[in-house]
């Protein structure tokens, strides 16, 4: 899974900077950019795991995007992730929503299922499309 991405999620946030923490110390993602206002509020933000990334920012902001987004929501993410238990482990010791323990699928993957703080499901396990043989 090398390469740079040509697909992005972009999640809009009442409370981006929450949606920041929970991501980085429930599901390790990494922030690679954040870009604030002066009064705090994100107006883009970019966070890694593995060789994917999601963009995000506050609702709220202005722009054609914010307009466009309106009160969308929620939304689902799947993330590949090399050990969907451990995985698991650390999200549920941060508090997360749970809404499926890890689980092995028909299909040969292992995922669990989380919601975070403001209603966005975010998928974990071990499907990586267009890898199967």
């Amino acid at each position: 899974m090398a390469g740079t991405p040509t697909m992005y999620p972009t999640v809009l946030y009442h409370d981006a900077q929450a949606a920041i923490r929970q991501l980085t110390e429930a599901f390790g993602f990494t922030v690679g950019a954040k870009y604030e206002g002066e009064d705090g509020m994100v107006l883009h933000a970019e966070l890694s795991y593995g060789n994917g990334a999601v963009m995000l920012g506050s609702k709220g902001r202005g722009g054609i995007f914010d307009e466009a987004m309106g009160d969308a929501g929620p939304m689902g993410v799947y993330v590949v992730v090399e050990d969907t238990d451990a995985h698991f482990r650390r999200a549920e010791a941060a508090g997360v929503e749970i809404l499926m323990p890890p689980t092995d699928q028909d299909h040969g993957s292992r995922d669990y299922m989380a919601r975070d703080g403001e209603g966005n499901v975010w998928s974990f396990g071990t499907y990586a499309p267009g890898t199967a043989g």
